[in-house]
This record gives C-alpha cells, sequence and structure tokens, in this order.
C-alpha cells in the first residue's frame, strides 16, 4: 500500500463571488501519479497553486507528511517536502544547465549558524550541493547537456531542466503543471518516460492537457468542472463515466 504524503481537504478558493476552486478533496500516494484534467478555466492551476503556497485557501486544509502546511509561503512548503513546476518554463536562460541545478540544489544547503565565517566559503565547492545536482541532472535524462546554456536547448530539454531544478531540493511531492505542453511526438515521449521513472520515489499530481499521456501515466484521475471535482477514480473508471464523457472527455475517449 503507497503511503499518503499530501491530503487536501474541502479546498476552496473564491476571488469576490466566483469560486475558482470549491470543495476540493485529494490524497497523493508516493509511487503513484494522481493526474488532474478538465476543460481550460477548470480551476486546475488554481489547485495547484493553493497546493503549493502561491495562493492562500478561503477554506479547507493542506497537510504535507501529516503536518498542516495551510496558509504556509511557497518557500516554507518547499523546504517540508514540496516540488512545483508551472505552466510556463521557469528557469534562468543566461546559465547552463549545470548551474540552474546547483542553483536549486543550493537552496537546500544547510546554514551554519555557528559559524560566522560560513557564508566565506565558495558555494560552488560544496560537496552536498554538487552532488544533489549531479543526481538530479542524471534523473532528469541531462547528463550530456549539462554545459549547454540554458537558452540554446530545445523546448523539451528546457521542461527536463526545470524538473531537474525541482528534484535538486530533494522532494517528496511533485506538482507539474502541462509538463508536455508545446513538445513534439519525441520529446512528449521521453517526458512520459522520465515521469514513469521519477514516481518510483515521488508522489505526483500531473495537470495535463494531453489526454494519450494521461492515460498512460495516471493510476488515478480527478476531473474537474467550473471549479469543482465532478468524479474521482482510476483510469478505467473515469473513460466508462458518463458525466466525464459529457462535460470533458467526448466521445473519442469514451
Amino acid at each position: 500500500m503507497s503511503d499518503t504524503l499530501l491530503t487536501a481537504s474541502g479546498l476552496t478558493k473564491r476571488f469576490g463571488g466566483l469560486a475558482a476552486v470549491n470543495n476540493v478533496s485529494l490524497e497523493l500516494w508516493r509511487n503513484r501519479i494522481h493526474a488532474v484534467i478538465g476543460p481550460n478555466g477548470a480551476g486546475k492551476s488554481t489547485l495547484a497553486n493553493l497546493l503549493s503556497g502561491d495562493l492562500p485557501p478561503t477554506s479547507g486544509e493542506v497537510r504535507l507528511g501529516g503536518v498542516d502546511i495551510t496558509g504556509w509561503t511557497p518557500e516554507r512548503i518547499s523546504r517540508q517536502g514540496l516540488g512545483r513546476s508551472y505552466q510556463k518554463t521557469n528557469i534562468f536562460q543566461p546559465f547552463t544547465v549545470w548551474d540552474n541545478v546547483r542553483l536549486a540544489a543550493q537552496s537546500r544547503q544547510a546554514q551554519q549558524p555557528w559559524n560566522p565565517l560560513s557564508w566565506w566559503h565558495s558555494a560552488t565547492k560544496s560537496i552536498a550541493t554538487n552532488d544533489r545536482a549531479t543526481r538530479a541532472i542524471e534523473l532528469s535524462g541531462l547528463k550530456d547537456r549539462r554545459g549547454a546554456m540554458a537558452d540554446a536547448i530545445s523546448h523539451g530539454e528546457q521542461r527536463q531542466l526545470e524538473i531537474a531544478m525541482t528534484l535538486a531540493t530533494a522532494p517528496q511531492v511533485l506538482l507539474l503543471d502541462e509538463p508536455l505542453a508545446g513538445m513534439g511526438v519525441a520529446e512528449a515521449q521521453r517526458m512520459v518516460e522520465l515521469l514513469l521513472k521519477l514516481k518510483k520515489d515521488h508522489a505526483i499530481l500531473l495537470v495535463e492537457h494531453d489526454m494519450d499521456a494521461v492515460f498512460a501515466l495516471a493510476d488515478h484521475l480527478t476531473v474537474m468542472v467550473n471549479g469543482q471535482a465532478i468524479a474521482s477514480g482510476t483510469p478505467a473508471a473515469i473513460r466508462s463515466n458518463a458525466e466525464v464523457q459529457a462535460a470533458y472527455l467526448g466521445e473519442e475517449h469514451a
């Protein structure tokens, strides 16, 4: 039985009279991919923002590793073990692949308040930081691109780089917002293979519009429409759900 790493209960986010997310609950388990699907404007990215701390909920609770993180800042939640990627690729384009990932790993470098001269040492020489960066680059499939400039690699590789930066922060839970967006067939297949590899050691929330990838990857799905979760279950159950077919999937996925 997989470990429950994140639990959201009754999450609601209102903007004035609009409920962008309305009473949504879900659980993320280690070694499983939980996909959230739905049409544009359904509230999927808002839900991810609530889980990561980018938005505070109007009501509801989020627990990470058994700890109530509701209302925490994104930085604090990240240090608790949650990593996040965004719809728009978020990397340092003037830096190399290695420098991008090393900077992310450096954010987890242990502070030494007892040593007033600890700031004097070069961060680039930290063995622990460099080891984390190396592992993240290798895991993401960018070992042969570590010296390349981030703005010179392909779109698919930039998405891999963003995930490598997330992995360098040593998360247990990954929130991935449309990681396959804008990819060609070959790049999308590499991303699918990477996500299958990552789920061995993580709980993953996947927000994605590529339905072929979703049904190839997901162990569990939640379908959102107009801010509400209208169905949640296995891929087979979602495919056969008449309400989901009418609201979102369409006859081609029936």
